[in-house]
């Protein structure tokens, strides 16, 4: 197969975790006789520097053009400490979410045996637990009418039908995928929104009678994911809630080092770790980079590459049961490896799988 990949290193960390990605993309191709071709184009903070847009015309071309986008992350903590700035980083990532019509966020959270006691949570709670939440990536708050002053703010949160459809039917796909359980999150107490949401969604159900669906308040669903993280099989919901409830499950597994992310949607598919920038630690060759990796393996099961996506994940595995591992979540005496040393290491089982 011949695939031509966005590469989007963003900030931070973001250079150094894309590079070990497009190694093991690389093995990958080479192993399996694939042609995959980069064009690599800037974002974030790095791109307001370079042009003074966070998500450049030509950026947007390069995403537009591929077959899917690699991307690793924005951010910097000269926008984040200036309330008054204009143009910031992560104006990027929803610019690239919107142009290419990327209305839905599908984050699998999943725990590993051997790091069960990296997560904060009781070893008994976590082991297995395995749940995609899917976020509505493109509507909300986040799009919707805003306004500021001195005296007052606010946010509209905006939804009509069909977005409420689309993300919908993944839901239900997923589930039936799956363990054909999904759980619809919304606020219809007190929200109009979510009261659509729910009313859209208890329409749909008729049409997957073999899917079980609850529907869950934002906030028992919350709880309910740190009381009993492997209730959930497919979770669903509107962007604001999937944002922060995806955070507190990227913490299930231990580290948000672990976890990659897809959005999908009307154009080029997006393949990226659910971490952030981690300016702190740039250049300092300690940055996890196997949510970047798990990135891949999502981007080539995309593509219906099957045995390709499952050798990065064994790959993977294979490294943490070693004790291959970053600082974060290396056992108490293990040796040190970096995030270039993570890669190779990686890379090399992949060539002599």
């Amino acid at each position: 197969m011949k695939l031509k990949i966005a590469v989007l290193p963003g900030d931070g960390i973001g250079p150094e975790i894309m590079k070990q990605g497009v190694a093991v993309m690389d093995a990958i191709a080479a192993k399996f006789g694939h042609e995959v071709t980069y064009e690599e184009a800037l974002c974030g903070a790095t791109a307001i520097d370079a042009v003074g847009d966070p998500f450049p015309e030509e950026t947007f071309r390069v995403c537009r053009e591929a077959d899917a986008v690699l991307f690793a992350a924005v951010g910097d903590p000269k926008f984040d400490n200036d309330p008054t700035a204009k143009v910031r980083p992560e104006q990027g990532l929803l610019a690239m979410r919107k142009k290419l019509g990327l209305f839905a966020n599908i984050r699998p959270v999943q725990t590993f045996k051997c790091l069960v006691h990296k997560s904060p949570l009781k070893p008994e709670l976590v082991d297995g637990a395995d749940f995609i939440c899917i976020r509505e990536l493109t509507g909300g708050m986040y799009f919707g009418e805003k306004y500021q002053d001195n005296d007052k703010a606010y946010d509209t949160n905006y939804y009509t039908r069909p977005e409420v459809e689309r993300i919908l039917k993944v839901g239900f796909e997923y589930a039936r995928r799956r363990g054909r359980h999904l759980t619809v999150v919304d606020k219809a107490n007190v929200l109009a929104s979510s009261r659509l949401w729910r009313q859209i969604a208890k329409e749909m159900e008729p049409q997957y009678p073999d899917v079980n669906v609850d529907y869950m308040f934002v906030d028992n669903a919350s709880m309910r994911m740190i009381a009993e993280p492997k209730f959930f099989d497919v979770m669903v919901t509107e962007n604001t809630f999937g944002d922060i409830l995806t955070d507190e499950g990227s913490c299930i597994s231990g580290s948000m080092g672990l976890l990659p992310s897809a959005s999908t949607g009307e154009s080029t598919p997006v393949f990226e770790p659910v971490h952030g920038s981690w300016p702190q630690a740039k250049g300092q060759n300690i940055a996890n980079p196997l949510a970047q990796i798990l990135s891949v393996a999502m981007l080539l099961e995309h593509f219906d590459l099957k045995d390709e996506g499952a050798l990065v994940r064994r790959a993977v595995d294979a490294s943490l049961d070693a004790n291959v591992r970053t600082p974060e979540i290396q056992i108490e005496g293990g040796a040190r490896y970096g995030t270039k040393e993570v890669g190779e290491w990686i890379v090399e089982y992949i060539k002599n799988a």
